[in-house]
């Protein structure tokens, strides 16, 4: 496939039979062009750096139901066992920083694994390896090899598992990648659709840079280290339908972003289940929390800025302790058919309900999963 004959008409590009990669996909993409993935789990992610479409004539990733994985399945090479059962690896990736670190996890049978730290919440000690317990890990750092002026962060992560068992055979999976899709620098005219993001250590979706007419379509985001889906910088881009679950904060958006989303469903989300900062200009529409992070909802500007928050339609059920619904004062929320319920709300601007009972069940039923239903009829 060359390049310049794609340029001739919209084509369809299909990974696995017409190139071998998403980033070979996306390379090759011109204006009009749809991309396909297929409806399995890629060990990969998506990138659009610098990509353009046109006005009617998008770039479009359509992910057919894919799964974009984040993880990879521990390399027992890179441990070395220094006592029974304890397991220690130097290095893991190429690279580590404080960030990284924030939202490290490890995926234990399938199970996460932040030992207490979550990215923008709870950051518990680290534990001492020889306190580890089996199924635990904890990270030492080796302040000796940093060097002034650099954020590398050195040291050893180390694992305990049970004395005889095999690392191998462990089922121990590690977060290599940043993002399921990633945007950065100046995007224009793209639709992503279809797609689960999964177990990246970042974010599922992360946008960042200057992006234009940006639209996310039918996109899950599932226990990812950070944000479920986070607009920086200027970027600009409408989402209709986004699930996340489990990740750190379900959306969180800052700087001088616009976005806005629609037919929204967020659970068991650790820091924030909606989370907006600085300057931009947001707003959510026909969506529903099931919240048990430390922060269902939290707007706020900062210095010299003011957030602003449209809502539409949104429903916010306590599920796990209580917490607070927190509008700063230097941020303004524009609230219509807005429901709090077990949250305590500190809050400027206006907040008010006036949903029938008949729009709610209509709300619940169009964007709840069926799976987590029975959490509002309790």
């Amino acid at each position: 496939w060359a390049a310049s004959s794609l340029a001739c008409a919209a084509r369809d590009i299909r990974v696995g039979e017409d190139v071998k990669t998403i980033a070979a996909a996306i390379r090759l993409a011109q204006p009009g062009d749809t991309i396909h993935l297929q409806p399995i789990v890629y060990r990969d992610f998506a990138g659009f750096y610098g990509k353009k479409g046109e006005v009617g004539r998008p770039i479009t990733l359509d992910g057919h139901g894919a799964t974009l994985e984040g993880s990879e399945p521990l390399d027992p090479k890179k441990w070395v066992e220094v006592s029974p059962g304890l397991f220690e690896a130097k290095d893991l990736l190429p690279r580590f920083d404080d960030a990284i670190l924030m939202r490290w996890f490890f995926l234990w049978d399938g199970k996460m694994n932040h030992m207490g730290r979550t990215s923008k919440g709870k950051k518990a000690p680290y534990v001492k390896p020889a306190d580890l317990k089996p199924g635990e890990w904890t990270f030492v750092r080796d302040q000796a090899r940093e060097k002034p002026g650099s954020n590398q962060v050195f040291g050893s992560f180390f694992l305990r598992l049970p004395v005889g068992q095999n690392l191998a055979a462990a089922h121990v999976f590690v977060p290599t990648r940043s993002a399921g899709v990633q945007l950065s620098g100046d995007n224009a005219h793209l639709v992503i659709r279809n797609v689960t993001a999964t177990h990246p250590y970042n974010d599922g979706f992360n946008i960042h840079g200057d992006c234009r007419d940006v639209v996310f379509e039918n996109i899950r985001a599932i226990e990812c280290g950070d944000d479920g889906i986070s607009a920086h910088e200027s970027a600009e881009y409408r989402v209709d339908g986004f699930v996340g679950i489990g990740n750190s904060t379900g959306i969180t958006d800052t700087v001088t972003a616009k976005t806005s989303y629609r037919h929204v469903f967020l659970a068991d989300n650790l820091a924030f289940d909606l989370y907006f900062m600085n300057d931009g200009r947001y707003s959510v529409a026909d969506a529903v929390v099931l919240s048990s992070s430390e922060h269902a909802l939290q707007v706020v500007g900062g210095k010299d800025q003011h957030a602003e928050l449209r809502l539409d339609n949104v429903l916010i059920r306590r599920t796990g302790p209580k917490g607070a619904v927190a509008v700063a004062h230097d941020s303004t929320v524009f609230a219509r058919r807005f429901s709090v319920e077990g949250d305590e709300m500190k809050a400027h601007g206006r907040f008010e309900f006036d949903g029938t009972p008949a729009e709610r069940d209509a709300l619940i039923k169009a964007v709840v999963p069926a799976e987590y239903r029975d959490r509002l009829a309790q």
